[in-house]
């Protein structure tokens, strides 16, 4: 049995750190609900979890499933919004990095937390949304 809160807990305030965000929070908005004096905005959003038992009588293996989710808004009409995300981009990339010595980030939480990472395909959008640019990306943590 894992404590899921602290894990969610430890990943937000990694993330929420990691650059300077106007606004951070754990309830999921729509960037269309965030106001530009807002942005950048980071938003962290559960999406699912998934049970494993490798072996009979081996402990349930978790993997947990979410979403981090970044909003900026430029108001320079000739600056692109990506110019401002990617950074941000970097800065959630960089907090998530493993620790160079072992390979692994356990988000402060090693006797839980065997692994958290960006997992696949990282979505973003701005070409069409005028002044506005968005990410999703895709996290997962292993935990026992």
């Amino acid at each position: 049995m894992i404590a899921r809160e602290p894990i969610y807990a430890a990943l937000f305030a990694r993330v929420a750190g990691a650059a300077n965000f106007v606004t951070a929070e754990r309830r999921f908005r729509h960037w269309s609900d965030v106001a530009p004096a807002e942005q950048p905005a980071l938003f962290q959003r559960q999406k699912s979890e998934v049970a494993a038992v490798k072996a009979l009588g081996a402990p349930t293996v978790w993997t947990l499933l979410l979403e981090l989710h970044l909003y900026v808004h430029s108001s320079d009409p000739y600056l692109s919004p990506a110019m401002q995300l990617n950074p941000l981009l970097d800065a959630v990339e960089a907090a998530l990095a493993p620790a160079a010595a072992t390979g692994i980030q356990d988000l402060g939480l090693p006797a839980t937390v065997r692994h958290a990472y960006i997992a696949g395909k990282i979505a973003t959008e701005e070409d069409t949304l005028g002044n506005q640019a968005i990410a999703t990306i895709p996290v997962e943590i292993l935990c026992l």
